[in-house]
């Protein structure tokens, strides 16, 4: 029970049956991963049951109970050799809620930008400042749930931070984000017991498999390219994919976490002078290539050969699988470039080479992805080696998040007047967000410091954006 409330949202729990969600190859591939998302919440109307944790948690389990029943289940390799979420009522994997009181305002964590009207919170001082020592994360292994939520309540502020950790073996981007703007809305609706969701998730990976059955597979260029990049030969999947992915050992966080921000006016700006027949997102990705080049360049004092830049490709929007469809269907795409070249190159002409690489991606590529998972995982593991910012690759990781539905995450107090995110696995990685205090963009960077401090003296960036953290 939470708050003193004598009914426990737990007892929504009491309905779930037992059941196997079916895990596709896409789920998988992600075991030992994590979502790790902050959002901060303001209290404009000095509410005192402001993010109520009690209700919150009620909502939650609502909606597992009612929608998400894999989140209290547990992967594992079925008698048919297939991975599946198993889910036992009798021995559920119960989520971990709680309240965290932090004795300083959330503004001794925040930053504020040079016009003094956007505020951002920094990780890195609430970790040093706090008293937290770090927020822990949803695995089956560490710490035994699918889903942790923090509510991070300030000394004297009106803002209240949730933290919000889930197992990206459930979700990809956008079936997170539908599950949060779900939880939510159950959330709003608790007094109305007979109220059911405007869009309900899809769950059935078969939806996923039958349509992949009927499309031919074409391998991009940039899995040859891994494949001669290898020292070794590349190692084939074993037979029972299932077993050795849903092994995959937890992955740590990289704990080198910058910010940089645009104004609305200086984001638009990169595309008009890059290229204006581009997208905003492709002149981006042609001005930091060559950006963090130079960067790596400087901090590595040599050449790397290659520069790679990785754009995601969400399948929901181009095919019959429905958008509510809830788990990873999220691919991507790399371009690949002879570093030299980039140096050489216009930021005109590297967005086109992006382009060119990228722009092409369909079901067929995505396809190939999945074969290459089944049969050829080694190529993972060189993607791996190869994607990082080193004297031997310059790599710029962008995960578009610009579209996605953040703000509407409210819980019955408003959505969130914050965006941040916590520390993520794979360095060189960034994450777009929207920001709604000034309409410009936030570009969160997982990356050296070695290499950022090249970054963040950049004319050519610093003509565009500004430097937070």
């Amino acid at each position: 029970m939470l708050n003193g409330s004598t009914t426990s949202p737990c007892d929504y729990l009491k309905s779930i049956q037992a059941q196997q969600i079916e895990l596709g190859t896409l789920d998988m591939a992600t075991s030992g991963i994590t979502n790790n998302e902050i959002y901060i919440y303001k209290n404009t109307a000095a509410d005192p049951q402001f993010m109520s944790l009690h209700r919150i948690a009620s909502g939650l389990y609502k909606v597992i109970a009612d929608h998400y029943p894999m989140l209290v289940g547990r992967p594992l390799v079925n008698a048919e050799g297939k991975g599946v979420i198993d889910v036992d009522p009798d021995n559920l994997c119960m989520p971990d809620i709680a309240d965290i009181n932090v004795d300083h305002p959330a503004e001794a964590f925040m930053e504020t930008s040079s016009s003094g009207k956007v505020k951002f919170f920094n990780l890195h001082k609430f970790y040093k400042q706090s008293g937290v020592d770090e927020l822990p994360h949803a695995t089956y292994t560490k710490d035994h749930s699918a889903a942790i939520v923090r509510t991070i309540r300030f000394h004297n502020s009106d803002y209240v931070a949730l933290y919000i950790s889930i197992s990206h073996i459930m979700f990809d981007g956008i079936g997170a984000t539908a599950f949060f703007n779900n939880w939510a809305e159950c959330t709003r609706n608790l007094d109305n017991p007979s109220y059911q969701l405007q869009n309900p998730p899809v769950h059935d990976r078969k939806i996923v498999s039958d349509y992949f059955d009927s499309v031919i597979a074409t391998e991009p260029p940039h899995i040859q390219h891994l494949r001669e990049q290898s020292a070794v030969p590349i190692m084939k999947t074993p037979d029972n994919i299932a077993k050795l992915l849903l092994a995959a050992p937890e992955t740590p966080s990289f704990k080198e976490q910058h910010l940089i921000h645009f104004t609305k006016d200086k984001f638009e700006q990169i595309r008009q002078d890059v290229d204006p027949q581009q997208t905003t997102n492709l002149a981006l990705a042609a001005l930091l290539t060559k950006v963090f080049l130079q960067a790596d360049i400087q901090a590595f004092n040599s050449m790397p050969q290659w520069s790679y830049v990785m754009f995601p490709y969400e399948c929901r929007q181009r095919t019959k699988i429905p958008l509510t469809f809830s788990g990873n269907l999220s691919f991507t795409t790399i371009a690949f470039m002879e570093s030299q070249k980039v140096l050489d190159s216009s930021y005109k002409e590297i967005a086109h080479d992006i382009k060119q690489h990228c722009s092409k991606v369909s079901s067929d590529y995505a396809k190939n992805t999945i074969d290459v998972i089944r049969n050829e995982i080694g190529v993972l593991f060189q993607a791996g080696i190869s994607l990082c910012n080193s004297a031997e690759s310059s790599y710029v990781g962008l995960s578009n998040l610009r579209y996605m539905p953040f703000y509407t995450i409210d819980f019955g107090y408003g959505g969130p007047e914050i965006l941040s995110c916590h520390y993520y696995p794979r360095e060189g990685m960034m994450r777009i967000y929207n920001n709604k205090q000034d309409g410009g963009i936030d570009l969160f960077i997982n990356g050296k410091s070695e290499i950022f401090k090249h970054i963040q003296s950049s004319e050519e960036l610093l003509k565009y954006a500004e430097v937070i953290f």
